[in-house]
């Protein structure tokens, strides 16, 4: 049973960009895919055969050989298809060698122009920048189209003409006796077109090097080693090839305050001696400014205490992290002398009950109780 025609089976004109190809492809992937028909023989026939179409006519080398040749041309069981006679078996060794001696492309045609190099742009915020979110400009150093000749590298009212060594097919042929070999044109370096008459701006190269700004928006919540990509921001491609994408790879400064851990802000705050042991309220940074936060009687140092939806919003989602303030017992300094002496007198009555301190009194007893198990 012959196949039919690829563009018929994908419902586009032989005119078709790659979009339109990869547009019908979906839609009929999605009609014909099998778990949206269980059991249905003929919509896994179809699926096969949409998938099949595709596949040939977004491979350039595989589309240009079936433009030229029909199924023939990509046919891998094929002994022939280009005239027949010993010129056919040639052409199987010539994809092999040519790929050796010139890199020829596997189906005929033309090298297709390159597209544009990604590039990477490094960018550096503050914790409330990278919290918040917010528009930047950054300057970048990139290949970018001539404005001169359009990107086509040929001067100005001039256009490239058709490389007379090959014809225009970007490749010649080498025959040695039994075999063919194919490389790419030495003239045209396989474009398949020369330019006589190149640009004085970009010297027939199609780009120059050149500055550009942008406007970045950075979303709220990013965090070290989130990467924001901006299509077709990178170099610009060959001869009016597609350019490349830009990728912002952000970092986050360290803070002199808090700790980001996911969602969650960390931070120490410093109390004294006697609102650790007394209580009572003190204030605490948050990023949207100050707030109160109770100590209860007796806290030790080390404590966490948890301020909920004070942290960072997620970039993917709409949760809200926390902030969690572990508070740190400041030893006084500096004091003078009636100070020392109410200490003393304070820790001469804490001394008279172990119930003022029951972690030092354990730890105490426990030392004794090893060095009695030791000397024992």
């Amino acid at each position: 049973m012959s196949k039919r025609d690829y563009y018929e089976v994908l419902g586009v004109g032989r005119d078709a960009s790659e979009r339109e190809i990869k547009k019908a492809y979906k839609r009929l992937a999605m009609k014909f895919h099998p778990d949206r028909n269980p059991g249905d023989a003929k919509a896994e026939a179809s699926f096969k055969e949409v998938k099949e179409a595709y596949e040939i006519l977004t491979d350039g080398d595989k589309k240009a050989a079936y433009d030229q040749f029909g199924h023939a041309g990509v046919d891998p069981n094929r002994q022939g298809g280009f005239g027949g006679g010993q010129g056919d078996f040639g052409d199987i060794f010539g994809d092999v060698f040519g790929d050796i001696f010139g890199g020829g492309r596997r189906g005929g045609g033309q090298r297709q122009a390159a597209r544009g190099s990604d590039l990477r742009y490094n960018l550096e915020l503050s914790l409330e920048e990278a919290v918040r979110g917010l528009t930047k400009e950054i300057r970048i150093p990139t290949l970018a189209s001539c404005d001169s000749c359009n990107g086509s590298g040929a001067k100005k009212g001039t256009q490239a003409t058709t490389c007379g060594t090959c014809h225009g097919q970007g490749q010649v042929q080498m025959r040695q006796g039994f075999f063919a070999v194919q490389q790419a044109c030495p003239t045209c370096h396989g474009r398949g077109k020369i330019i006589k008459d190149p640009c004085n701006k970009c010297h027939g190269e199609g780009r120059v090097e050149k500055s550009k700004t942008l406007s970045v928006k950075i979303p709220a919540g990013v965090d070290t080693g989130d990467r924001i990509r901006l299509s077709g921001e990178g170099e610009a491609g060959e001869f009016g090839a597609p350019a490349g994408d830009l990728y912002v790879q952000v970092s986050v400064r360290e803070h002199a305050i808090f700790v980001r851990d996911g969602n969650n802000l960390y931070c120490e705050v410093p109390i004294s001696f006697s609102k650790a042991a007394l209580g009572g309220e003190i204030e605490v940074p948050t990023l949207d400014g100050k707030v109160s936060l109770k100590i209860p009687t007796e806290t030790q140092t080390g404590r966490m205490f948890r301020l909920r939806g004070k942290g960072v919003k997620s970039v993917r989602s709409h949760a809200v992290g926390d902030l969690m303030c572990k508070v740190v017992m400041e030893t006084p300094v500096n004091l003078n002398e009636r100070q020392k002496e109410l200490l003393r007198e304070f820790e001469s009555t804490v001394n008279e009950s172990k119930k003022h301190s029951p972690k030092a009194d354990g730890f105490f007893d426990g030392v004794k109780k090893f060095f009695q198990d030791l000397n024992s």
